[in-house]
């Protein structure tokens, strides 16, 4: 029975988080993803597991458009142990409210969802994630924070039934 309360208590603290979009609606400089995305976009990151563990780091490359209705986003990943994926986001912005956007790329289990607000963009997403020679269905909470001079910070959490398997930190720059 304790154990079983030990669990409960772990997910819940697992489950919950404070950051709330509308708390960035005022930070500056001001996200537009179809204009920071527009063109060429180099990102450096990793993956770190639950106990903190870097477990794989990475470049992607991104070749973006955007043409008034999609934005188009072509991402080159080449991974430390010389591995190589390419994955093709296909974004639109809701046309009643023009901070949301929508989403798929393959991979993306449904559609992947999302608002900007200020400096901010918070997306959400499923995801089969390629784990050696097995796929896991997991989640996607993506935080992503516009700095000065063109950077860009993406923090993402990757969970499985409501628990955190790591975290993706990426650090992007135009071109």
């Amino acid at each position: 029975m304790k154990n079983i309360i030990y669990l409960f208590i772990f997910l819940l603290i697992n489950a919950c988080s404070n950051m709330k979009l509308e708390d960035y609606k005022d930070k500056k400089p001001i996200l537009k993803l179809e204009e920071y995305f527009n063109g060429k976009t180099i990102a450096r990151g990793v993956f770190e597991d639950r106990f903190g563990n870097i477990k794989k780091s990475f470049k992607v490359f991104i070749d973006g458009s955007w043409d008034g209705k999609y934005l188009i986003l072509k991402e080159d990943f080449i991974y430390d142990d010389g591995t190589k994926d390419y994955r093709e986001w296909k974004l639109t912005k809701d046309q009643n409210n023009p901070n949301h956007y929508s989403g798929y790329a393959d991979g993306v289990i449904g559609t992947a969802s999302g608002s900007v607000s200020g400096n901010a963009f918070n997306w959400k997403y499923g995801f089969k994630l390629k784990v050696g020679n097995s796929t896991l269905n997991v989640k996607f909470d993506d935080w992503m924070f516009l700095q000065e001079n063109g950077y860009l910070i993406n923090i993402a959490k990757v969970k499985k039934f409501g628990i955190t398997l790591g975290r993706v930190i990426l650090f992007f720059e135009k071109k």
